[in-house]
């Protein structure tokens, strides 16, 4: 029997009830889009975060995507030089009969996060929060923050992040019916050629057109191989 304290004794629909109706048109669940906010760096994104904790929306489920540069904890990985992601990549895969403890640990950061949204307690944070949190619970700051992007309203992220294909590809960012905000938008054409921009060495060239040159000569998909040794001759 419906008890007489609540709202289901007269009929009435709760606040709670209300948005989850409000959600729905015609039995299907209605599109809320993601905000990726955009900055040129990364310092950026701590000034932004430090602004919107300020802010009513301060308690909006929120991510941050960065690079393994600001959020490796692994002591080896983070402590090495430019081969950061060669070395995560080696890890994950156990090349060498070692795995990233860390990153079998990502859950935890998500698990704290839904239970500080649950407790009403949830704070928008920065990238250095994530890190530091991280290194208590001993769990990948980098992978926690890529899957704590599912259920976030808002994700920054640097501006390749959204114009590099590549990178979008690999981070699973998806921007269609999305909505992008560009912080300090005069910067975009810079980062825009530089996403579409590659530089090689004519070592690099005559290595290619040597491999190349082997594919023609033993009849490996020789009429897709003709065509690149010609690039590779007009460039050296």
């Amino acid at each position: 029997d419906p008890c007489t304290e609540c709202s289901c004794d007269s009929g009435k629909e709760t606040a709670k009830d209300t948005g989850n109706t409000k959600k729905k048109e015609n039995g299907k669940q209605l599109f809320v889009p993601k905000i990726f906010f955009g900055t040129r760096t990364h310092k950026q994104i701590s000034q932004i975060t430090r602004e919107l904790k300020r802010t009513a929306y301060s308690t909006v489920s929120m991510t941050i995507l960065s690079s393994r540069d600001y959020t490796c904890i692994h002591p080896t990985v983070s402590s090495s030089g430019s081969n950061r992601n060669e070395m995560c990549v080696e890890l994950l895969e156990g090349k060498h009969g070692k795995s990233c403890l860390y990153y079998h640990g990502a859950h935890k950061l998500i698990e704290h996060h839904a239970l500080q949204s649950a407790h009403r307690v949830y704070q928008a944070w920065d990238i250095e929060d994530l890190v530091s949190l991280g290194k208590k619970l001993r769990a990948c700051p980098y992978f926690a923050a890529r899957e704590l992007m599912v259920g976030a309203d808002i994700v920054f992220c640097p501006y390749n992040y959204l114009l590099d294909p590549q990178i979008r590809e690999s981070m699973d960012i998806n921007l269609k019916d999305q909505v992008v905000i560009l912080d300090e938008a005069h910067n975009i054409e810079d980062c825009a050629r530089e996403s579409v921009s590659y530089s090689v060495t004519e070592s690099q060239l005559r290595a290619a057109r040597e491999e190349i040159d082997f594919m023609v000569n033993n009849n490996i998909r020789q009429k897709d191989h003709e065509p690149l040794r010609a690039v590779c001759c007009s460039l050296t």
